[in-house]
């Protein structure tokens, strides 16, 4: 029994549109870890502690 193996027109559609939220996703993951990466300590520190408290996280 022999397997074909041929591309289909609809298979580079589907990469095509798999490709495009991957893509979203890492332009969204570098904008977090360079904007983390310029921010001060302070400002980091501050923002995680009330994305904590707006989640109603205890943090202390």
């Amino acid at each position: 029994m022999q397997v074909s193996h041929h591309a289909h027109a609809g298979d580079a559609g589907a990469t095509r549109a798999a490709l495009v939220p991957a893509l979203a996703a890492l332009m969204l993951g570098a904008l977090i870890v360079a904007t983390a990466g310029f921010a001060g300590a302070d400002v980091l520190h501050n923002s995680t502690h009330d994305t904590r408290h707006a989640f109603a996280l205890p943090c202390h």
